[in-house]
């Protein structure tokens, strides 16, 4: 029988994405305390948060495997966060406009006493287009972005605002980087498809 799998986070878009895979998994949030660390690049924040999280679940789960995930968008940079309010959101996207803003997504994978058994880091490159100011205001009201670093939803209307996306992983824009994750369980003996 397979190990037990855990997320370790309550982002309702991980938790949408590992549901792709179609195997049963349990969320427990993440005891972690996610202050970068004074001079921290954004993908060192992102693979040492990843780490934390999935090592602060395992400790608890015997027997388990647990899948942390972490992202951090970078403009110049300079870490951006979630923006929380519409007027941060308008900011972020204004300040954004025109530019390529890097995302960083980590994922770790932790068994038994929170070791980590593997872990990867995703680089995607976003290019926004030259936004106008009305159509900023308007893609915030209508899409709500609040909870997204970067102030979008790639998977919702902030395509819209995009010239381009470069990746490797398309899945790891949204916050889990699927074909990533999928390469972590099947080196732990754990297969999405077929048997062990």
């Amino acid at each position: 029988m397979p190990p037990r799998l855990i997320l370790a986070s309550t982002s309702p878009y991980r938790r949408s994405l590992l549901e792709r895979l179609g195997r049963p998994f349990d969320v427990v949030a993440p005891d972690v305390d996610e202050t970068p660390l004074t001079d921290e690049p954004p993908r060192a924040l992102a693979a040492r948060l990843a780490r934390a999280k999935a090592s602060a679940v395992a400790a608890g789960a015997p027997g388990a495997l647990v899948i942390g995930s972490d992202q951090v968008a970078s403009l110049d940079g300079r870490t951006l966060g979630k923006p929380g309010r519409e007027d941060a959101a308008v900011a972020q996207l204004t300040a954004m406009s025109g530019r390529e803003v890097s995302f960083y997504t980590a994922v770790a994978l932790a068994g038994d006493g929170g070791r980590v058994r593997g872990e990867a880091l995703d680089h995607t490159r976003v290019c926004l287009r030259d936004l106008g100011a009305l159509e900023v205001r308007e893609y915030v009201a209508r899409d709500r972005p609040l909870d997204c670093a970067g102030a979008f939803r790639c998977e919702g209307l902030g395509i819209a605002l995009f010239r381009a996306i470069h990746c490797d992983d398309p899945t790891a824009l949204v916050g889990l980087p699927l074909i990533a994750v999928c390469r972590l369980l099947r080196e732990a003996g754990v297969p999405v498809l077929g048997t062990p």
